[in-house]
């Protein structure tokens, strides 16, 4: 074959390879593209739930990792999470991208493990990067399925340091939660003044299941766990699934949260 013929060649396969590629390059850019009401509030922006009829189904890998049977992208958040488990120090690393954890349904990295009857899990949280998003959570959730819908109760720690007692009472319908922020004038460091409120972070969140009823547990400083608020009431159906996850609030950028010392047992009054 001849130059010419073989630029010529060349002209027409690229070409070809350019058409062909074309539906699968467009398919990329659409699937990457945030939705408006999935961008984090702002001081320009308020996120607002998703249309009714907007989901995606689960991402799962049904391999072990530590305690749990299994770990799921709940929601397919654009950027796809991860998790890694330390044995020498008994660390879940959890990275996830999501819009949120909330509204109608969730976008969440979730290492889960499925149970029936009474539950105590509870973890220690810190997260890496302290300049994250603040309405980040690390959460621990029992929820009845894999939906991004699901029926749930979820205890949260924020980046910023608000905890929450929060469930969905039925398949699609809007998160309800109890909401605690907790501070202190001249008792913590970090404030300019004696008059400065300085926002505590808990060490460690726990969630119990006993029969129909939910309940947070906290330990702000390493101090026993202790009961925080009332129960919610809300009757999930077993088998269900247990575990911890994360969401960094951001559709489409990763964070990461580490989530140590699980106590996971099947049977309530066990949160420590």
């Amino acid at each position: 074959m001849n130059t010419h013929a073989t630029k010529l060649f060349c002209r027409i396969l690229l070409s070809a390879l350019a058409l062909f590629a074309a539906p699968y390059i467009a398919a990329a850019q659409t699937a990457t593209v945030v939705p408006d009401w999935a961008l984090p509030a702002s001081a320009t922006h308020k996120q607002v739930a998703p249309p009714s009829d907007f989901h995606r189904a689960a991402i799962t890998i049904n391999t072990p990792i530590g305690i749990f049977d299994g770990q799921s992208d709940v929601g397919a958040a654009l950027v796809p999470g991860s998790s890694s488990y330390d044995t020498a120090t008994k660390q879940y690393t959890i990275t996830s991208a999501g819009y949120n954890v909330w509204y109608v349904r969730d976008e969440f990295r979730y290492l889960w493990k499925k149970m029936s009857g009474d539950i105590s899990l509870a973890a220690n949280i810190s997260y890496p990067d302290s300049l994250g998003f603040g309405d980040r959570k690390a959460v621990l959730v029992i929820r009845q399925n894999l939906d991004d819908d699901s029926k749930e109760a979820i205890v949260a720690l924020h980046g910023a340091g608000m905890i929450h007692l929060a469930w969905r009472p039925e398949k699609g319908l809007r998160v309800r939660d109890m909401e605690f922020r907790i501070g202190s004038r001249g008792g913590l460091p970090g404030g300019k003044s004696p008059d400065d409120l300085v926002i505590a972070h808990a060490k460690r969140i726990g969630i119990e299941k006993h029969g129909d009823y939910f309940t947070l547990f906290v330990s702000m400083d390493g101090e026993p766990m202790h009961q925080f608020s009332a129960p919610i009431k809300l009757h999930i159906d077993g088998p269900f699934y247990v575990g911890i996850g994360f969401c960094s609030h951001l559709p489409d950028k990763t964070d990461t949260a580490v989530l140590s010392d699980v106590v996971l047992v099947n049977a309530a009054g066990k949160v420590h």
